[in-house]
């Protein structure tokens, strides 16, 4: 089949272009702009990928939009013009790769990208040896592997998606409540149809396409009607919103977790008691570990993976080793730089809503006692260059010893009465007692910090002070995170 992805430049589209070429499909794509990695990683699939031209959709069996492409597209208008058949991404893989299969399906506000990951790497110890092993060429070569499409890259260099092989029946996938394409408003997850959902949280987000927290419910209301009979919801129900949306679930069996619910894990230090139990009530499984992710938000993504995975046949010796190995995630707590002495580390994580903020504060603090933590934190997604969670942000912040906080990105976007304030967060932060400064742009957090950092090395306690900089963003905060990298490994 000649099939034609317009929008091939994101990571989801170009990541699906890749699935639907190893299975044999003529593949080409477009985009308005190509960049590294994307562009890179097309032309090592020997995808043909070009700028926008009517001319590039003549003679396709088949275009798939991208969200992001809307009516007045050239390609879009010469497709329907010529009567192709369109469908989107999320309807594509149910149509190509999860059809027939037992999806496993991770959804809710936060955690979804580290345990839709962290889910993978379980089933896989269980497809290969059962024991340790990385998933590397031998993985490559299985036929036994589940399939997976998540939306960033395993900091092993996993690029986040995988045909499955013909022998096993699961495909885990990260359930997106943003919307389709610009025919279809749903959310992204309806397409894919659940055999067992894990619902980390559910928090008000994305307010460009969601009017209320009633309204981004209902999403996930609607995603629990296609949980089948013999499938199995496994909600957080610690959280307020996930609790509310599951209320009247009865369709299948509950695997609760949480403090309130009947499966729970207790962190002490680095080690970890997870108390499984199954939908009747009855202890499964009590083990202790030490899970390499850090954090209590990670600790219930590790409880929610292990119920999955002992739903599909894990043992305890294979969830442990799973989850001690597991190599985590790009942009998820992930260490960039330290100096020769680790005294200064420089983290980067992806938390953009105030809670996921909150949560990757407390985590860094939990992690390094006796650190001074400097939070660099970018207002850049959809919700949060908007004033919605303007309190929340204060709070999720004050845990910083030092915040550096450029204004919101691309401010034309956002109406002015709607637009987040960033001076006036900082100026309560510093009511608050908490160090915090507004800088213009990004590369004036980086002069900031640098200043900071240098003027702090020439004072009698800089011998033994320990300090941890994290920098806080879904996007690439202008660009200073190489040059942080350099300051940081020469200081």
């Amino acid at each position: 089949m000649k099939v034609h992805l317009i929008g091939v430049g994101g990571a989801a589209m170009g990541n699906l272009a890749a699935m639907l070429k190893q299975t044999g499909h003529n593949v080409s794509g477009s985009d308005q702009d190509l960049y590294p990695p994307m562009s890179d990683r097309l032309k090592e699939w020997k995808i043909d990928a070009r700028p926008f031209r009517a001319a590039s959709v003549k003679n396709k069996d088949l275009v798939i939009v991208g969200n992001a492409i809307s009516r007045g597209n050239v390609e879009l208008e010469e497709a329907l013009r010529l009567g192709l058949p369109i469908t989107s991404m999320a309807a594509a893989l149910q149509q190509f790769f999860l059809k027939g299969r037992k999806v496993i399906v991770v959804a809710g506000t936060h955690g979804k990208t580290t345990t839709t990951f962290l889910i993978d790497y379980l089933l896989s110890r269980k497809a290969l040896t059962g024991g340790v092993a990385r998933v590397t060429k031998k993985a490559k070569r299985s036929a036994d592997l589940p399939g997976l499409f998540a939306g960033g890259v395993r900091a092993d260099g996993h690029p986040g998606f995988r045909i499955p092989g013909k022998n096993n029946p699961y495909f885990v996938i990260e359930g997106d409540e943003y919307d389709t394409a610009f025919f279809d408003k749903a959310s992204k997850f309806l397409h894919y149809r659940p055999h067992h959902l894990i619902l980390t949280s559910v928090e008000y987000d994305h307010a460009d396409i969601f009017s209320d927290l009633n309204h981004y419910k209902q999403a996930f209301r609607i995603l629990l009607r296609w949980i089948p009979s013999n499938g199995t919801l496994i909600p957080c129900m610690s959280d307020a919103g996930v609790s509310d949306v599951c209320r009247d679930y009865g369709f299948s069996d509950v695997l609760g977790y949480g403090k309130k619910a009947l499966s729970h894990a207790k962190r002490s230090g680095k080690e970890v008691r997870f108390i499984l139990k199954d939908a009747a009530g009855k202890e499964d499984l009590n083990f202790s570990c030490s899970p390499a992710l850090i954090g209590s938000h990670n600790t219930k993504n590790a409880t929610a993976a292990s119920l999955v995975a002992r739903r599909c046949g894990l043992t305890e010796k294979q969830i442990i080793q799973g989850l001690e190995n597991f190599p985590g995630v790009v942009r998820r707590q992930q260490i960039r730089a330290r100096n020769s002495m680790e005294s200064l580390i420089f983290m980067e994580d992806f938390a953009h809503h105030p809670t996921a903020a909150k949560e990757t504060l407390l985590a860094v603090r939990q992690a390094y006692p006796g650190f001074r933590i400097i939070a660099l934190y970018e207002p850049r997604s959809a919700t949060s260059h908007r004033n919605v969670f303007a309190t929340e942000y204060v709070d999720a912040l004050q845990s910083a010893d030092l915040v550096l906080l450029p204004d919101v990105f691309n401010r034309k976007k956002v109406p002015s009465d709607q637009r987040l304030d960033v001076k006036k967060i900082v100026v309560e932060l510093n009511r608050k007692g908490r160090s915090a400064k507004f800088c213009k742009d990004p590369g004036g957090v980086f002069q900031a910090l640098k200043q900071d950092l240098n003027s702090r090395s020439k004072s009698s306690k800089s011998e033994s002070e320990r300090t941890m900089i994290l920098a806080m963003s879904n996007g690439g905060f202008g660009g200073i995170y190489s040059q942080i990298d350099g300051l940081v490994s020469d200081f």
